[in-house]
């Protein structure tokens, strides 16, 4: 089980050489190594939008400076910008920037990046989590920025709480699951954001070592239990 790989996406190809070694010993993994490989770059994202699910707005870049920051803006009609790095986990390195409040002028990302607009939804509405456990809904969160942040993660002060989706809304998680390219994961956390439209859009489909709330899903370890005895009961 992969619990503790917090610092993966700054060893990215030796944590997966690491994995590869173990599957090839014959241990299993959870989740396996070609789904980890597909996780691990958020480019993935690309991906799932090809298969029908809603994502982000987003420009996929090797790099970006202060003048690819204000090139964004207009590219997305937007005062506002989000900037990630492709490999990466729990906002770390991550930088919002606006018309007002630019980048220095000597700045650069310096890794392979992400470009996203701003979504007002996530400061006034918050992001949705959906936790699946062998491609079955589990329980949902819904966490918020403290207040004069926007990130939502609890090392920056966000706040999580119980969340029950509506039909629509869980449909379309779902439907995320459901275009991932493999078999289902033994777990996975699907993290969405709303649009200006009203719709639901993927932010993430976590299936490394998300932390899976099981606070708000009192009913996660039986689960994950059962999902877990019933694959080693399956090894040959």
């Amino acid at each position: 089980m992969l619990g503790t790989a917090w610092d993966y996406q700054d060893h990215a190809q030796d944590f997966l050489a690491k994995l590869d070694a173990l599957a090839d010993r014959g241990v299993l993994i959870c989740n396996s190594p070609e789904i980890v490989r597909w996780n691990a770059n958020k480019r993935y994202l690309e991906e799932l939008a090809d298969r029908g699910a809603t994502t982000v707005p987003t420009l996929w870049l090797d790099d970006v400076d202060r003048a690819g920051i204000i090139r964004a803006m207009d590219e997305f009609d937007t005062d506002r910008i989000v900037v990630k790095r492709q490999i990466g986990a729990g906002a770390l390195g991550q930088h919002s920037f606006s018309r007002t409040e630019l980048p220095r002028e000597d700045w650069a990302m310096r890794h392979a990046c992400m470009v996203q607009p701003f979504l007002p939804s996530i400061v006034q509405e918050g992001e949705y989590t959906f936790v699946f456990i062998e491609g079955c809904f589990s329980h949902g969160v819904l966490k918020r920025a403290s207040e004069g942040d926007y990130r939502i993660q609890s090392l920056y002060g966000g706040i999580e709480c119980d969340y029950v989706p509506s039909e629509q809304d869980l449909a379309t998680a779902e439907a995320v699951v459901a275009a991932l390219p493999f078999d289902r994961p033994l777990y996975c956390r699907i993290d969405m954001v709303r649009l200006a439209s009203g719709e639901l859009a993927v932010m993430e489909a976590e299936m490394i070592e998300p932390y899976l709330y099981p606070v708000q899903g009192p009913q996660l370890g039986e689960k994950m239990a059962k999902a877990i005895l019933a694959r080693v009961t399956d090894l040959p």
